[in-house]
């Protein structure tokens, strides 16, 4: 089921599918602060950690920024990250698929 939208209702982050329907309720002190989404991952910042979670809510990995650097981006299958002059591009389970001068 791909992700097509997350709203903040209630105190919750609501995952909707394709068709509106939802998917997951996720709680805001549990994951963190939303940073973005893919087709079938969702990415949060929390204690200073990326977390990269399925579309179910369960966490796939965390990342630390002090490795990946500075999250940039998530569109369809890939998160974007800018450190040190580079662009890396990772794929929804946190493995680096390419690297690029900025």
């Amino acid at each position: 089921m791909a992700i097509s939208d997350i709203q903040l209702k209630s105190g919750w982050y609501a995952v909707f599918d394709g068709n509106g329907k939802k998917i997951k309720d996720l709680s805001p002190g549990s994951v963190g602060d939303l940073l973005g989404f893919g087709s079938d991952f969702i990415i949060f910042l929390k204690s200073g950690w990326y977390g990269i979670y399925a579309e179910d809510g369960k966490k796939i990995k965390d990342l630390s920024p002090g490795s990946v650097g500075d999250f940039q981006n998530a569109s369809g299958n890939t998160i974007i990250f800018k450190k040190s002059g580079w662009i890396d591009t990772y794929d929804r389970n946190g493995k680096k698929l390419n690297s690029r001068p900025a």
